[in-house]
């Protein structure tokens, strides 16, 4: 029955995502990239990882990571008002400018190997052959069709698939915290709901929670649509992008950590898998098809995202397609080399030292502009950066 109720969410959330009055108002267009990039499928790695490591303390380093992010995207939002205002950029910004575009490039790369390795984590997840190996061999394959796809037909019959996955993936996250919340309500009629003591704490807390900002990263998205959208736009759909997205989150890490012993919890990419089969029989499928839409479509935003940055910034003389390759290349070896979790924390120490390069610009825009108080929370804001893109660990 509760699958029932689950289906009949998922369908309603979905029909309501692509009624003409929702999904043609602007806002919402303009908040949709933001927020499907936020919330991806690295979206349920987190919650195990948090209720493992941090037991019944996971909600509040969920804010703690929804709160830094928030702050970040402040001072890109700085930074998106300062240009359209026409302020002149110093020597000294256009090359923070386009180091942080060389940044973005490469954490594109690695965030591609980190969809790409979920997207085989899962793919094999519900089969006989669920094992790294043919994990591995599952993304290879998908790295390779990426490829072909690239070199051959380019990326405009792949990217139509986008739109569609994001709503899919939203509709069965609904989908899925309604069925938390029963789940919740049926442990808290019970007496049983568990808070866990923390299994990593202190500095090494610390530097865990610096390697999982790329779970909630993807907000800077709105930095590079100023050709669709003007800046007050895209300021309006960044903020509302990341306030959705912490409450979900939030909600999500609540009704996952003291309703689930984390104890019988195994710490791998798929481990939300055989949680939810607990919850109703349906979700785990469901989980499987939102993360493969939405690992493939987010594979292919970031992989022609990153060939456009790379030919940008050498002014035409690395192709796209030459850019392909080198993300193809690398990303293979990533998988055959690199655990899933060692990848996210490689991907998130790149999104931190992009995020603090953004950091630093917009103190510098403060500061010239002698608004004092901006300059320090974004001059702070960008040594934060630094220190996580210096520190940043995997889950062990």
């Amino acid at each position: 029955m509760l699958s029932a109720f689950i289906l009949s969410v998922v369908v309603l959330t979905g029909a309501l995502l692509i009624w003409p009055r929702v999904a043609n108002a602007p806002i919402w267009r303009a908040t949709i990239t933001p927020l499907a990039s936020i919330i991806g499928s690295g979206f349920l790695v987190l919650g195990p990882i948090l209720d493992v490591s941090f037991g019944g303390y996971a909600p509040l380093v969920m804010i703690g990571l929804c709160a830094v992010a928030y702050l970040f995207g402040s001072a890109i939002r700085f930074n998106i008002t300062d240009i359209a205002n026409g302020a002149a950029a110093s020597p000294l910004l256009s090359k923070l400018e386009t180091a942080a575009s060389g940044v973005l490039a490469f954490a594109f790369i690695i965030s591609v190997a980190y969809y790409l390795n979920l997207f085989g984590a899962f793919g094999v997840s519900l089969t006989a052959l669920d094992d790294p190996f043919h994990a591995n061999l599952l993304t290879t394959s998908v790295f390779m069709l990426i490829l072909f796809t690239g070199m051959t037909r380019g990326y405009a019959a792949l990217e139509r698939m986008e739109q569609v996955s994001v709503g899919l993936k939203l509709a069965i996250i609904a989908g899925l915290i309604f069925g938390l919340a029963v789940h919740f309500g049926k442990v808290s009629g019970q007496h049983a709901l568990h808070f866990e003591a923390p299994q990593v704490t202190g500095w090494a807390a610390f530097t865990l929670m610096a390697g999982l900002i790329v779970t909630v990263q993807g907000f800077e998205t709105s930095r590079y649509l100023g050709a669709t959208y003007d800046a007050p736009m895209r300021v309006r759909s960044m903020k509302l992008a990341q306030w959705v997205s912490c409450v979900i989150y939030v909600v999500y890490i609540v009704l996952l950590t003291y309703a689930f012993d984390a104890g019988s919890l195994s710490l791998d990419e798929t481990a939300i898998i055989a949680l939810m089969q607990v919850v109703a029989p349906i979700l785990p499928l469901l989980l499987v098809v939102a993360a493969l839409s939405a690992q493939f479509s987010a594979a292919i935003a970031d992989t022609s995202g990153s060939g456009g940055l790379v030919y940008e910034m050498s002014n035409g003389r690395v192709p796209e397609k030459l850019a392909y390759a080198l993300l193809v290349g690398i990303g293979i070896a990533l998988t055959w080399t690199a655990n899933i979790f060692e990848i996210i924390s490689y991907a998130s120490r790149a999104f931190a030292l992009y995020y603090a390069i953004q950091s630093g610009m917009a103190a510098l825009r403060a500061w010239h502009a002698g608004r004092l108080a901006k300059a320090g929370l974004f001059g702070f804001m960008s040594l934060v950066g630094l220190v996580a893109a210096v520190i940043g660990t995997s889950v062990e």
